[in-house]
């Protein structure tokens, strides 16, 4: 468990500082993550990595001269906000390109591709490579498809030192899918790693069983096996990333990158015992390691496991992995020393435009709003434990922090501007941009999403917020989660639950406000449970099949209890 913290709450950003003032020579904070502390040649390409917090080394602690520009750093085991991720491309741009590597979970995606999409819309050209590098999580034809987990390294070091040779946009973004191509990772663990404020890992085995295929957040193995010796485990591992070994030619001549990584509590020792095996091994089946590295370098914070990771390497990715790299956490050979950065320029967190003007009837509506979210946040607090049980069988844990956490900013968010004046419209929208920052992941982005575009279909100027206007806001809220996340019903999200809830909420219009949220909640509810019998066919469960089987999905439940708890204030809303 973590044992030094002050509020759980503070613990991913309290880190981030603290992480800054060790290294002032290497980084400086920005809005959303870090930066180098010295400054890059004008037109050269920039290369920004990031995710969730809770993996050091990773992410920040690749930032330098070598590796990357910037780290786009989110909150425990959740993806940064697409505005921290625009925050950071935009303080550290040099003109010539930016590219955005991140492991390919759904979150990321999201987030990273909103930000993305909005600096292209500014001018600067973007393009991302996700890394999916872990063989347990798809099938070798579908390696494109796969988790990122340990091969970030690689795959960074790779772009990192292709663009500190002066290579251009193109070139760097294809060097980045090539090092992500001839990387393999596989993981075990023998204990789950535990939040921050929790008393209790995110999953447990069995005793004396491990894990097989692990992720990096927290996720367990795809499958169990009885706990094995060091030798066994190198064996393993050897065996499962050698199952995908190119064939020799046309470039591959049995040399390969090779990371042992120790996940935060199997430490150097064990992790050297294990290496002497895998050493071996390689060397039996004609494989020579370059430059090899053993020891903690994407970790899950006190996670018992490890993970072997190879890169088949051709004399290209050979010389771009052996080249010079000063990084916080990662050093190899001389580089030439850089000025200091200038001033970076910043998005203000926090700064906000005046608000449009309103008219009295959308202030009320704003103000009904804000007790609404008000609900919501205490409900999502009330059930954090609930939703992070449930997150754990399938998921990586984390789902009701991140819900405490969105809701919460969503309400001061709304608060503020409710202060300020105002209306319904700009209520919501600034209180889906609030979630989505605060809470990071996948279930940030939709919830932001949902928020922003209910908040688009209302006014600040009108002269009645009617029912209707509040069942039109819901569906356009729903429409925008089925756009983002593109899940159907069926695929074990929260859509299952969110599709029977609108359509409940459009057959009952001609009631009360109060009875026909109370129905839609209902129905929302009885198919969130009914999720159980389903397996997830998205999102980080996909991963682990039928062991998804017999747990409703964490986000689908989660929306039926937050909707439960918004019909609950509309009855009392109602009766007073």
């Amino acid at each position: 468990m973590t044992w030094l913290l002050n509020d759980p709450a503070d613990f991913a950003r309290e880190a981030l500082e603290g992480f800054c003032a060790a290294h002032p020579e290497y980084v400086q904070a920005v809005r959303g993550g870090v930066l180098r502390a010295t400054a890059s040649p004008e037109g050269e390409v920039a290369l920004v990595v990031g995710g969730g917090s809770g993996h050091y080394p990773a992410f920040a602690g690749w930032v330098g001269p070598g590796m990357a520009h910037a780290a786009v750093c989110g909150n425990l085991f959740a993806s940064p906000s697409a505005s921290q991720a625009h925050s950071v491309v935009s303080s550290v741009d040099n003109g010539g390109g930016v590219v955005l590597a991140f492991g390919n979970y759904a979150g990321d995606v999201l987030h990273f591709g909103q930000a993305a999409e909005r600096l292209r819309a500014e001018g600067v050209d973007v393009r991302v490579v996700t890394v999916s590098d872990d063989v347990a999580s798809n099938t070798p034809d579908k390696h494109r498809d796969r988790r990122g987990i340990a091969g970030d390294l690689p795959v960074v070091k790779t772009m990192g030192a292709a663009i500190a040779r002066g290579a251009d946009l193109d070139e760097v973004e294809r060097l980045g899918w090539k090092a992500n191509d001839a990387t393999r990772t596989l993981g075990v663990a023998f204990d789950g790693c535990t939040l921050p404020g929790q008393d209790a890992p995110l999953f447990s085995l069995r005793e004396r069983r491990m894990g097989v295929g692990l992720g990096i957040h927290g996720e367990p193995g795809v499958r169990e096996e009885p706990l094995a010796s060091a030798a066994e485990v190198a064996d393993l591992l050897v065996d499962g990333v050698l199952a995908e070994e190119p064939s020799r030619g046309a470039g591959y001549a049995g040399r390969a990158a090779v990371i042992l990584n120790g996940l935060g509590t199997v430490k150097y020792e064990e992790l050297f015992v294990v290496y002497r095996r895998v050493a071996q091994r390689l060397q039996d089946a004609g494989i020579t390691p370059v430059q090899p590295e053993v020891g903690e370098l994407v970790t899950s914070l006190d996670m018992a496991g490890l993970s072997l990771t190879l890169v088949y390497l051709d004399d290209e990715l050979e010389s771009l992995w052996v080249a010079p790299a000063d990084t916080p956490a990662f050093r190899r050979g001389e580089v030439r020393p850089s000025a200091p950065r200038r001033p970076p320029l910043v998005e203000e967190e926090g700064g906000q435009e005046p608000v449009p003007p309103s008219s009295e009837a959308s202030r009320r509506a704003a103000r009904t709003l804000l007790g609404h979210l008000e609900a919501v946040a205490e409900s999502a607090k009330g059930h954090e434990s609930h939703f992070a049980t449930l997150d754990s069988v399938a998921g990586d844990g984390d789902h009701g922090q991140g819900m405490s956490f969105g809701s919460k900013a969503a309400h001061e968010a709304a608060r503020a501007a409710v202060a300020e004046g105002a209306g319904a419209r700009t209520t919501l929208v600034r209180a889906g941009a609030a979630w989505a920052d605060a809470a990071g992941g996948t279930s940030g982005a939709l919830w932001g999403a949902l928020l922003t575009a209910a908040g688009g279909a209302l006014s600040d100027e009108s002269d009645e917020t009617t029912k209707e206007d509040v069942i039109r806001a819901a569906e356009a809220g729903g429409q925008a989660v089925l756009r983002l996340g593109g899940a159907a019903v069926g695929d074990k999200t929260m859509v299952d639950a969110l599709v029977p809830f609108l359509r409940t909420l459009r057959s009952e219009a001609s009631g009360g406000a109060d009875e026909a949220w109370r129905a839609a909640a209902t129905h929302a509810h009885e198919a969130a449970e009914s999720t159980a019998d389903l397996v997830a066919r998205r999102g980080r469960s996909r991963v682990l099949g039928e062991r998804s089987l017999g747990t409703p999905d964490p986000g689908a439940i989660s929306f039926a209890v937050l909707m439960s708890a918004v019909a609950e204030r509309l009855g009392r809303e109602e009766t007073s």
